[in-house]
């Protein structure tokens, strides 16, 4: 229930903990790191899963699966990449009550296998673009670990692309980045901030990595996705090659892009609050929920009737509401709990609607509708319901998204010196968006001193004047036109 989750102001990592426990998120596994995701949990993962989907294979790409496990000498094969990885890898030396000949990887992620099989596959310019999404789970050995967020095992998608020309490959990223954007900001009602990585914080074996950055109420930065210029970085690796329309044979360019299961833990800590979930209306499964109250009521049947009726009438109306989702309707008649224990239920696990039915409602020929987000009550005319339940819900969707995006506004700030950054850092937190002059070494004094690091460098020019400069924030030398975002992240 929700009086055993911690207050957000009091310990918001402890918060974020109770809710995932106590909505029935997900648990602890008995292997230290992984997690088993309950149902409540798999059912938005469900649901990003499915309109995800949808959005990459509108961009031209294909589902596959490839193998879990990697040969040891696939991940030799591109030295940023085995150096990047090897910390965080499981291996596996032992199978079949023998020594292995060759050690293999449990998939950290899929690049080396997938080039092995794309070298294959690709022979002539017919063969471009490849374009090759896969969801799986992948195992990156974690030191510190929190449900969604960070864990030894996780699922995720990872696309994986081949094109004839550096340009196309570009195109490609920025393209999936825009696709993490919108899905962010129309589904999980997070808004993000696209951006470059820097040098430092770019993915192991990529020309360039780009990626969407998410504010948590705790300020604190959540990386949400990531997409990846491979260049012919892999490909050389692998001996990609393909016979162009000039009769020469040349590399392919690459790309890699990827979303997790962390965008379950993003979406709790951008809208969630001290009863529980609030869950956005496109990641639900169950949206309304109606609760007779009954008691000693001489007229249940009728009140159960009633509820039933306007369950099927949401339903139906729901059909052609224009709602990009099939309204889910479940009338709550467990005669074993009480009305206050089922409405502190709900709130706990995320529904975004509750309707209450009694019977002084049905004599006035009303209903009790709650906004899961809002928290008050609306006497509605019980004809007028359904049509009240959908308009709220799509409001419901808009206003998370523009409550999110006007706290992150407001807990951004240009700093310009480097000791009112480190104060604001720590009194206000948040982001803060300040020249950078691209050294590594004022990179990582950063991060050493103060344990935040670049974000990224943001395309949107609102973050990224480019006729603004200024000196760098960390050193004070140079004049830059780079802006980037600090903050302390998960």
């Amino acid at each position: 229930m929700a009086e055993k989750i911690t207050p957000r102001a009091q310990d918001f990592s402890q918060w974020y903990q109770d809710i995932v426990l106590q909505a029935r998120l997900a648990d602890y596994s008995p292997v230290k790191g992984c997690m088993v995701i309950r149902p409540n949990g798999y059912s938005i993962w469900e649901q990003i899963q499915k309109d995800l989907d949808r959005r990459i294979k509108e961009t031209g790409v294909r589902n596959a699966y490839f193998p879990l496990f990697i040969p040891e000498s696939f991940l030799k094969k591109e030295a940023e990449h085995v150096e990047g990885f090897a910390p965080q890898c499981a291996v596996v030396t032992y199978a079949g009550a023998k020594e292995l000949e060759e050690k293999l990887i449990v998939r950290p992620t899929s690049e080396t296998i997938i080039n092995s099989m794309f070298a294959k596959w690709v022979q002539s310019y017919r063969d471009l673009p490849l374009l090759i999404n896969q969801w799986a789970n992948v195992v990156r050995w974690e030191m510190r670990t929190r449900l969604f967020l960070r864990t030894t095992e996780f699922l995720w998608q990872e696309g994986h692309t081949c094109h004839a020309t550096a340009e196309e490959a570009e195109e490609k990223t920025r393209q999936m980045l825009r696709v993490y954007t919108q899905f962010a900001e129309e589904v999980l009602a997070m808004p993000v901030l696209p951006g470059l990585k820097s040098e430092s914080e770019k993915f192991a074996g990529a020309l360039r990595t780009y990626c969407i950055e998410a504010m948590m109420q705790d300020k604190k930065a959540l990386q949400a996705g990531t997409s990846h210029n491979l260049s012919t970085n892999f490909a050389q690796a692998f001996n990609t090659l393909f016979l162009d329309k000039d009769g020469k044979q040349k590399v392919v360019h690459q790309t890699s892009w990827g979303v997790s299961t962390r965008l379950i833990g993003g979406m709790i800590m951008t809208h969630s609050d001290d009863k529980g979930l609030v869950l956005p209306p496109r990641l639900a499964s169950t949206h309304v929920v109606i609760v007779p109250i009954m008691g000693n009521a001489p007229n249940k049947a009728q009140i159960i009737d009633a509820a039933e009726s306007l369950a099927t009438a949401i339903r139906e109306a729901g059909k052609t509401s224009g709602l990009p989702y099939t309204v889910g309707v479940f009338v709550d008649k467990d005669e074993t709990k009480q009305p206050g224990w089922k409405f502190h239920e709900h709130e706990l696990v995320g529904t975004p609607v509750r309707i209450e039915l009694g019977p002084r409602d049905l004599e006035k020929g009303q209903v009790v509708i709650t906004r899961r987000d809002e928290g008050k009550k609306e006497f509605i005319p019980l004809a007028g319901a359904p049509e009240r339940v959908l308009s709220m819900l799509g409001s419901m969707q808009k206003d998370l998204l523009e409550r999110a995006r006007a706290f992150r506004d407001a807990s951004t700030y240009r700093v310009e010196t480097y000791a009112q950054f480190i104060k604001d850092l720590d009194d206000k937190g948040g982001f803060f968006v300040a020249p950078w002059c691209q050294s590594k070494d004022c990179e990582a004094k950063v991060k050493e001193e103060t344990k935040a690091t670049i974000r990224c460098l943001p395309l949107d020019e609102a973050y990224r004047p480019i006729a603004e400069s200024g000196n760098c924030l960390i050193c004070g030398g140079g004049h830059s036109n780079v802006r980037a975002i600090f903050a302390r992240n998960y």
